[in-house]
């Protein structure tokens, strides 16, 4: 097994971040999210364990700088720069792909904000599958006609957002695209059981949708 804390270089501004590959893989996720999360969270670090179960390699990703983020609690100058957050995770795909262990591994994105959705658009030969937990991707509408990897939106069911933003999103994707609502759960998702239930869903589409013209490491 490899497992590295690793700094992914992008736009001048070294990510930290977490790289795990258990042995040859299927699919590396790139967990990022949003401008606020940090990698170190149990939440996260629960999401790749279920991943990991599963033969996948993860790599946790801070989006942003330590520096970054000190400046965003005060100005939240990040938290909807969904195109920013997009090139950084750009960024990291191209990182994996120069490392031999996952050069040419299908890649997958797990985000709390809908710059996977960018990202995946500006490298479509290199995402196979995309999850989106409760973003808001009427913030990438103009984007959406790009996508070309089969993308699953978890939303709750009592979140305060209009439920018809995502659902107005996957109908307008080419691509694969299904709303997974999360009973009882709000936007953040605290309510007991629903890590589990975002956790089997994100690896039950991760897996049906990795692209078949990939070799593994």
């Amino acid at each position: 097994m490899i497992s590295d804390l690793v700094l992914v270089p992008a736009s001048g501004a070294p990510l930290a971040g977490d790289l795990v590959v258990p042995g040859p893989v299927r699919s590396v996720v790139v967990i990022a999210e949003g401008s606020s999360s940090s990698r170190g969270s149990s939440r996260d670090r629960a999401l790749a364990d279920t991943f990991h179960r599963a033969g996948m390699g993860t790599l946790l990703l801070d989006l942003l700088t330590e520096l970054e983020k000190r400046a965003d609690a005060r100005s939240a100058g990040h938290l909807f720069d969904v195109p920013f957050l997009a090139q950084r995770l750009v960024a990291a795909i191209d990182w994996l792909d120069q490392r031999p262990e996952t050069a040419d591994v299908p890649v997958c994105l797990f985000g709390a904000d809908t710059s996977a959705l960018l990202a995946a658009a500006e490298r479509p030969q290199r995402v196979s599958a995309v999850v989106i937990r409760g973003g808001r991707a009427d913030l990438t509408y103009d984007a959406l006609q790009g996508v070309r990897a089969p993308v699953l939106f978890i939303i709750g069911g009592d979140d305060e957002t209009d439920p018809r933003i995502n659902q107005e999103a996957a109908a307008q994707l080419s691509a694969p695209s299904e709303v997974h609502v999360v009973r009882g759960a709000t936007h953040l998702f605290h309510e007991p059981g629903s890590l589990e239930e975002i956790a089997a869903a994100a690896r039950q589409w991760f897996d049906s949708h990795l692209g078949s013209g990939h070799r593994s490491a």
